[in-house]
C-alpha cells in the first residue's frame, strides 16, 4: 500500500484538473472527450472505493442463490474477485441449462440479476438509481 496521496486522491486530483482547468477552455469534440475522460475517472474511483464491499455482497448473494456456504468469504480481494467470477460462471451454466426458466430458482435468479445489474449501474452512474427522467 502506498502512502498519500492514495489512489482515490490521485483520481480526484486528475478529475478536478480536467474539470476546472481543461474543460472550460475547450469546445466541441475536445470538450466532450475531456468530459468523458472525467466521467471515466469518476467511475474508476467509485469502483476502487467500493470494490471489496460490492464483491462481498455479490459473493454472499451468489452463495445463497447456489446453495453454498455463505459464512466464510475469501479473505483476500483477488480471491474474492475470483470466487465471484467462478460462481457467476456456475450460475450462467445453470441458466443456459434451463434451470432458471421457471419456479422458485428462476425467480431468485431474476431477482439476483436485477439487483446485481442495479448495483453495477450505480457505480457507472449513481443517478441511474434516482428514477425515470433524472438523466434527461
Amino acid at each position: 500500500m502506498q502512502d498519500r496521496p492514495t489512489a482515490l486522491e490521485l483520481l480526484a486530483a486528475v478529475r478536478g484538473f480536467l474539470e476546472e482547468e481543461i474543460v472550460p477552455g475547450l469546445e466541441g469534440r475536445r470538450r466532450f472527450l475531456a468530459l468523458v475522460a472525467s466521467n471515466v475517472l469518476a467511475i474508476v474511483a467509485r469502483e476502487v472505493e467500493g470494490e471489496e464491499a460490492s464483491l462481498l455482497a455479490e459473493w454472499t448473494a451468489l452463495a445463497r442463490l447456489l446453495g453454498e456456504d455463505a459464512t466464510h468469504p475469501p479473505a483476500r480481494l483477488a480471491a474474492l474477485r475470483a470466487a465471484v467470477e467462478a460462481w457467476t460462471r456456475v450460475l450462467a451454466d445453470r441458466i443456459r441449462g434451463g434451470e432458471a426458466d421457471d419456479g422458485p430458482f428462476g425467480e431468485a435468479v431474476r431477482r439476483h440479476v436485477g439487483e446485481t445489474v442495479q448495483a453495477k449501474l450505480e457505480v457507472a452512474n449513481p443517478r441511474y438509481g434516482a428514477g425515470p427522467g433524472v438523466l434527461g
